[in-house]
């Protein structure tokens, strides 16, 4: 299993976080469930609106597949206009996990946030 990072810090003075949030939701998080070798995602953030996207992989090839593609460029521009500055990215090797992906309810998603559900 490999892991792609994604660092990223929304400027909230030009798209307050919950939009931001809901434009991932709506638009990137259907077709990342698309891509091949998809295996999940954890998007993390503070109130202040730095956060992480971790993406998982089945391979290397699946996690190397949608930057050469084009795909995650594309998503990232999605963005762009409202960071403060450019996402940075890393692509790691997974190699010990424990747990299950899960998301937590709606209603401590925003204001308990590394609470374990």
């Amino acid at each position: 299993m490999f892991a792609r990072t994604t660092l990223f810090e929304v400027d909230t003075l030009r798209m307050p976080l919950e939009q931001a949030e809901r434009l991932f939701g709506e638009q990137v998080l259907p077709l990342i469930k698309q891509q091949p070798g998809f295996a999940g995602v954890y998007v993390m953030r503070t109130p202040e609106g730095k956060g992480m996207v971790v993406t998982l992989w089945e391979s290397e090839q699946a996690a190397q597949s949608g930057i050469e593609s084009g795909y995650y460029r594309e998503q990232i521009s999605k963005f762009i206009t409202f960071m403060r500055q450019p996402p940075g990215r890393e692509q790691y090797e997974v190699i010990f996990a424990e747990g299950r992906l899960r998301r937590p309810a709606p209603s401590t998603a925003h204001t308990e946030g590394a609470r374990r559900t």
